[in-house]
């Protein structure tokens, strides 16, 4: 888009942002007529992975604003005017994006989620009689990374080491097993678990690991090891 000359002045052409507050300005709806839920809805998302916010659904729709403000960087606004059949979106990721036509689906969603989408996502709807809104805070998941191995006295040893939440390890047949958590300042959490049974009646311990993503188990035969040896989970 070029620029405007008028009174021996430049005049530059209007924003993304500008766009879009001249698309809530003209707008007003009285303070009174805001209608909003009494709490945030809490959604997870997997690292990778999609997922899909809605917004409530109501008839005679004037105007669809997706408002999201993550825990770090720039607000990212998505819009859609309904009688102008026109969109704007500023300082939002192409990951980020309507789910399909604002026209008749105003669901939002996110493609290939990462730990910079974690925050918060308002949907406002607008219509004749008031504005509806639906509140979401985002957290993502990630899966940990294990490992299972015998240390040098011939104990099996389990480690799972994620962002968050932390994982929990537990063992079958159950031991006296001692547990360390271990905090680093990038994020993540490491808990090992070193299997103290003096006897497992024959049967090679099995690690448990349990997280909000997956479970998964696995067993080793430390009996006749000495030195260290490392099985590695599949991620």
């Amino acid at each position: 888009m070029g620029i405007s000359h008028q009174a021996g002045r430049c005049k530059k052409p209007a924003s993304n942002s500008k766009a879009i507050r001249g698309i809530l300005g003209h707008l007003f709806i009285p303070p009174s007529l805001s209608l909003s839920p009494p709490g945030i809805n809490r959604v997870s998302a997997d690292l990778g992975h999609s997922t899909v916010m809605t917004c409530p659904n109501k008839t005679n729709i004037i105007m669809v604003t997706w408002k999201i403000s993550p825990k770090t960087g720039g607000q990212c606004i998505l819009a859609y005017l309904i009688d102008k059949n026109k969109t704007e979106k500023t300082n939002c990721s192409d990951r980020i994006n309507w789910r399909s036509r604002p026209d008749w689906d105003h669901a939002l969603e996110i493609q290939q989620v990462v730990m910079a989408d974690e925050g918060n996502y308002t949907c406002e709807v607008v219509n004749v009689d008031a504005n509806f809104h639906s509140l979401y805070h985002l957290t993502v998941l990630v899966s940990p990374r294990m490992a299972l191995y015998c240390d040098d006295h011939g104990n099996p040893v389990c480690e799972a080491e994620t962002l968050k939440p932390a994982a929990e390890i537990s063992w079958v047949p159950e031991s006296n097993s001692t547990l360390r958590t271990d905090s680093q300042d990038n994020g993540t959490v490491t808990v090992l678990s070193r299997f103290a049974a003096h006897s497992t009646s024959g049967r090679n311990p099995t690690c448990i690991v349990s997280h909000v993503t997956l479970n998964e188990a696995k067993s080793i035969d430390c009996s006749s090891r000495k030195l260290p040896l490392c099985a590695q989970f599949p991620v």
